[in-house]
């Protein structure tokens, strides 16, 4: 699995969503990376990952994840929150959690009603296999419709993500499932490690009620949830200075010191 390591400072694992790739983050690694060592993860059958065989399953991905990083703060976005979700519920070198515009399930039920319905996913996993480029294309400009066009961070971006190919097919499908499948609020209330929950206010995949509810039912202190305000299901795109500031000060203040200080949400 194709992991970039940047920077200098406390460790932070990026983790991607669904269909793209760790470039997606490239505005959070310019920001971020003179305070920061990041690890940029490809996924398994995305990006410069394409080739690597490893199941697209929560167990096999954080592991060997966990294998290759040292101990750090992990953020997954979308899909890639339930990666990071997982590793902190069972890994200890897991330092922090940051789930951004992410959700312990991503599907709707009558317990819980912040989520879309199943078929969207299945109607998102059909554009994807049909044009990946228009889907892409269309799915990143409802983030940065907003944004200003002369930012030099994102210039290029989108086309960058689209040239780098559809992933493969088997993880498109295997995507699909587990997002449809997986549900992992049943960790959330022993866990302990430090977490930030950033929802986009405008994100219409990932309801901000997902991270407020997913926070609340964490132990006391624990846990915290802000929306994004403008953000959409992508906020570090279109408000990257505001996620990456949010990202810096949850790790400067949550993190375990060499001192040996125990993490509590502030």
């Amino acid at each position: 699995m194709h992991i970039a390591v940047s920077g200098s400072g406390p460790a932070l694992v990026l983790i991607h969503g669904w269909a793209l790739q760790g470039d997606v983050f490239a505005p959070l690694v310019e920001r971020l990376s003179g305070q920061l060592t990041l690890h940029v993860v490809d996924l398994p059958g995305h990006g410069r990952s394409r080739e690597d065989a490893t199941p697209l399953e929560c167990e096999s991905v954080v592991a060997a994840i966990a294998a290759a990083t040292p101990p750090a703060v992990w953020c997954g976005w979308s899909l890639g929150g339930l990666f990071a979700l997982h590793a902190a519920a069972t890994r200890p070198q897991v330092q922090g959690l940051v789930m951004l515009a992410s959700s312990p399930r991503f599907v709707r039920e009558e317990r819980w009603p912040h989520a879309v319905p199943a078929p969207v996913f299945a109607q998102f996993a059909n554009d994807l296999a049909d044009d990946f480029p228009a889907t892409v294309d269309r799915f990143l400009a409802l983030d940065l419709m907003n944004t200003d066009p002369a930012r030099a961070d994102l210039r290029g971006l989108r086309q960058r993500l689209v040239d780098a190919g559809a992933p493969a097919p088997r993880v498109l499908e295997a995507g699909a499932r587990l997002l449809q499948s997986a549900d992992l609020r049943g960790v959330l209330p022993s866990l302990r490690t430090p977490s930030l929950w950033l929802p986009g206010h405008r994100d219409r995949l990932v309801p901000p009620a997902a991270a407020h509810a997913a926070a609340a039912v964490c132990p006391a202190g624990a846990a915290k949830a802000q929306t994004i305000a403008h953000g959409g299901h992508a906020p570090f795109l279109g408000q990257a200075d505001e996620v990456a500031a949010q990202l810096q000060h949850f790790i400067t203040a949550q993190v375990v010191t060499a001192a040996g200080r125990q993490p509590t949400m502030q």
